[in-house]
């Protein structure tokens, strides 16, 4: 149900565009003059609004306190047979996981997508100041190891990480920037080109599920990080593939309030904003609608009302820009967002 990280920078660079050419048109989200306000297919009538939204620049995550989401933790994904023959390879890689939680990995983002630095200076800067060089400079000597990276700016950065993790310990590290799942996994796979790559818990999940059980396989990811772990390594299994510990750190869809909004009516998660408000101004993408995940989901699992849909983007600057300005209460975010505040 997670969107593609990949298919996520596209969707970003689209919704740029889609900014400026809104921008002396009218609201955003008015969809040329359709009725954004349509509830979805089976829902309630619109509600009243009792809590109108609250402008601010600051966005805060409400935490998903009934797991309505699928998890999609960063986990370390290694080529099997290179995780059999060099054992010192994947701890390496856990010393990351350990060191990084969302908050975190926002403030990564943050330093590359917002203050516009290097993915190689950031990691290089975090991997001192997490102390996550190897004890043992000597433990790669001698061995060789690619390190792969999707074709966006967060995987690029978990991917400099890795790579600076691995020099540390003697490895010779190449860092590959291979594209989409559907064309590096392969390589992964088989060890050809890439051998470690920062992948998603849920995300790679169900990509292999498909793989494996078919494109009509009943998921296997959900909210449940244990459950989920288990499916994803029997599946890494069967597909030649190994995983690191999970992290803390996830990059899943999310919704988001401005932090005005959170401290005024007092809401952390997203059952506290059920209990404090009705008839919520919600935007995102145009399939939020349909999506178990989006407001049916969140109609379904929290009890939430909304007044009005806008349809917008999933997770990107006109969502943002929306909630900034007032003009949404709720919007979908990506929870490591470089624009999200942190605790």
């Amino acid at each position: 149900m997670t969107l593609p990280r990949p298919a996520r920078a596209a969707s970003l660079a689209a919704a740029a565009a889609a900014l400026l050419a809104l921008a002396g048109c009218g609201t955003p989200g008015s969809a040329g003059g359709s009725d954004a306000s349509a509830p979805a297919d089976g829902a309630a009538a619109p509600v009243a609004a009792t809590c109108e939204p609250v402008p601010d620049d600051a966005l805060v995550v409400l935490e998903d306190d009934r797991h309505l989401q699928t998890v999609d933790n960063i986990v370390p994904a290694v080529n099997a047979a290179t995780a059999q023959e060099d054992p010192a390879l994947v701890p390496l890689l856990d010393g990351v996981s350990a060191a990084l939680d969302t908050d975190t990995l926002i403030g990564l983002n943050r330093a590359v997508d917002v203050e516009r630095r290097s993915s190689q200076e950031v990691a290089a800067e975090f991997v001192e100041e997490a102390g996550l060089a190897a004890d043992d400079d000597t433990a790669g000597a001698g061995r060789s190891v690619a390190v792969g990276a999707a074709d966006f700016a967060e995987s690029a950065t978990l991917g400099a990480i890795y790579a600076a993790v691995l020099e540390s310990a003697g490895y010779d590290v190449t860092v590959t920037t291979i594209g989409n799942r559907e064309t590096y996994l392969p390589a992964l796979q088989d060890g050809s080109q890439v051998q470690v790559v920062p992948e998603y818990v849920g995300t790679l999940a169900e990509f292999l599920n498909k793989q494996v059980n078919g494109a009509d396989a009943e998921p296997v990811a959900s909210g449940d990080l244990d459950a989920t772990v288990a499916a994803l390594t029997d599946l890494g299994e069967k597909t030649d593939l190994a995983f690191g510990t999970p992290s803390a750190a996830q990059d899943q869809n999310a919704y988001a309030v401005t932090q005005a909004f959170a401290q005024e009516h007092g809401v952390q998660t997203l059952s506290d904003l059920a209990e404090a408000c009705e008839g919520l101004v919600l935007g995102a993408g145009p399939e939020c609608t349909d999506r178990p995940f989006c407001q049916p989901g969140l109609e379904e699992t929290y009890g939430l009302t909304f007044s009005e849909f806008r349809s917008l983007d999933a997770g990107g600057p006109l969502t943002k820009t929306a909630l900034q300005s007032g003009e949404i209460t709720l919007g979908l975010v990506f929870s490591s967002d470089g624009a999200l505040a942190t605790s």
